[in-house]
């Protein structure tokens, strides 16, 4: 049974509303959504009042195919689907699936298939799904500090990777 509702509530707390931050590379974005993502989304151009009033139907969506979909939340463990999700709606999925396959030692080729799967249930079984989701989130956390923009959004970033893998161990 897939935690995809649960997980996404917990994103898009984290996510919020309507922001335009010019230090943000993402731009316009409403609810987790940019202005970019949402335009391909739908196919065409969109105004700063439309993104100002995305809804979370307008948004679930997008997160399940683009995001939930791509880091194959639904096989993943519960706990660590929603942090490789939450790091692949803030980073790109690419990033959130390199950092689980480094992790885990197997091939880093940015896509969670049938070999990804394997090798991460041998390293649960090895060190257990808890010290996995906190070893992936302290990872995520050093790749945040590494970033230019740390020191603008790095408390934002910190308390999310803390609030999110609080939130996973009790999904255990």
């Amino acid at each position: 049974m897939s935690n995809f509702d649960k997980c996404l509530q917990i994103i898009l707390h984290h996510e919020g509303g309507y922001v335009n931050h010019p230090e943000d590379p993402g731009g316009m974005t409403n609810l987790g959504v940019t202005k970019r993502v949402y335009e391909d989304w739908v196919g065409y151009a969109v105004s700063e009042h439309t993104m100002q009033n995305l809804t979370e139907e307008d948004v679930a969506p997008i997160y399940k195919k683009n995001y939930w979909d791509r880091i194959k939340g639904d096989i993943l463990p519960e706990g660590l689907n929603l942090c490789v999700f939450d790091f692949g709606v803030n980073a790109g999925t690419g990033r959130a699936a390199k950092y689980l396959q480094t992790m885990i030692g197997t091939v880093v080729d940015g896509g969670i298939g049938p070999m990804t799967i394997r090798a991460l249930d041998e390293h649960v079984s090895l060190i257990g799904l808890q010290e996995t989701i906190e070893q992936y989130q302290e990872n995520r956390q050093r790749y945040y500090e590494k970033l230019k923009t740390f020191k603008t959004f790095g408390r934002g970033w910190t308390r999310r990777v803390n609030e999110t893998t609080q939130s996973a161990l009790k999904m255990i």
